[in-house]
């Protein structure tokens, strides 16, 4: 019986502050055993509450062996390897699933929905981004902006070149784990907090944000905003797009359900229930005017999209003569290609 949320063990960076830059986390736990977080508690001095607490080598050795005798040899491992890091290391305890507190707690969240643990929406991530510095990510780790300068004159004079991938908040997904059945093509397109799931293929032009994601065997060429989920089946061509909270979606919880098909340069401000197709080039959102036909193709009335947020087996086209929206019940259902989602 676990009475806490989370733990890991995890090796970070600091700035020459000691202020948490970024925190990987190998093994995190969704509510560890009681015994485990008792046995950790009783080497770190942990008290309660949602706590990060930076480790030093020897308590990493101590902890190891603690973890190994008490029949937790997995941790036990890790943090006997720990002990031999050059980086700061830290224990974070998340007792409650309460909004992060700190950036060690913050990057914890993310790793749950990166390692599956969690699916998007089923954690609090209120406050989230003041925890998260804006950094250099570097083919020498995270930078501090205002250490950047320094750290780049310094490679040079020791003769080589400081790459910077990128200036953000969240760093890439496949830098701390890379989950099973997936393939990528372009990494940097994947957060650090997505939620990819068994099967689904990211393309060159898809991306995926934090707190969003598939659950399986879906075609991504388009993109997934924060706080959409894709169900299993569906593809996202290329160009597309679902409107996510941080973009304009407000409190609508945007979705896909399963087998759908969002075409290429299409969107959505509306979650889609199971098997619906959106058409290439059309963008359904909550406000726009839709024509309802019957199987004939008569007009049955006008209704505004947000109407038909989760009805199944819809099809949404333009009328190439009027253009005028339309919907009509999809009568076929979308096939992916066994081939396309195959990765072994």
């Amino acid at each position: 019986m676990s009475e806490h949320f989370s733990l890991a063990l995890g090796i970070g960076t600091q700035n020459t502050a000691g202020d948490w830059l970024e925190v990987y986390y190998p093994q995190p736990i969704l509510n560890p055993e009681r015994e485990l977080v008792a046995v950790v508690a009783s080497q770190i001095g942990y008290n309660g509450g949602n706590q990060a607490i930076s480790l030093s080598a020897s308590q990493c050795a101590v902890l190891g062996k603690a973890l190994t005798d008490a029949g937790f040899a997995e941790l036990g491992a890790l943090a006997t390897q720990l002990k031999d890091s050059s980086r700061p290391l830290v224990a974070t305890i998340l007792e409650t699933d309460d909004a992060p507190t700190t950036t060690p707690g913050a990057y914890l969240k993310l790793h749950l929905l990166s390692h599956r643990l969690v699916k998007p929406h089923e954690v609090v991530l209120a406050g989230l981004f003041p925890l998260l510095p804006n950094v250099a990510w570097t083919n020498e780790g995270a930078i501090d902006l205002r250490e950047l300068p320094q750290r780049q004159l310094s490679a040079r004079l020791q003769g080589h070149d400081l790459q910077v991938h990128s200036v953000d908040k969240f760093p890439i997904m496949t830098n701390y784990v890379v989950p099973t059945g997936v393939r990528i093509a372009d990494t940097a397109r994947v957060r650090l907090g997505a939620y990819i799931g068994e099967g689904t293929t990211v393309m060159h032009e898809g991306f995926i944000n934090f707190n969003a994601g598939t659950a399986g065997t879906s075609m991504v060429e388009g993109r997934i905003s924060a706080g959409v989920f894709v169900g299993k089946g569906s593809d996202l061509g290329g160009g597309s797009s679902t409107m996510g909270t941080l973009s304009g979606g407000g409190n609508i919880v945007i979705s896909v359900g399963e087998g759908c098909l969002i075409g290429a340069n299409a969107g959505i401000g509306i979650p889609l229930g199971d098997r619906c197709t959106v058409e290439a080039g059309l963008y359904i959102t909550a406000g726009l005017k839709v024509a309802l036909l019957d199987d004939d193709d008569n007009l049955v009335k006008i209704v505004k999209a947000r109407q038909l947020a989760n009805q199944p087996d819809l099809l949404f086209r333009r009328n190439s003569q009027t253009g005028s929206i339309e919907c009509k019940t999809n009568k076929s259902a979308i096939a992916l290609n066994d081939m396309l989602h195959a990765h072994n």
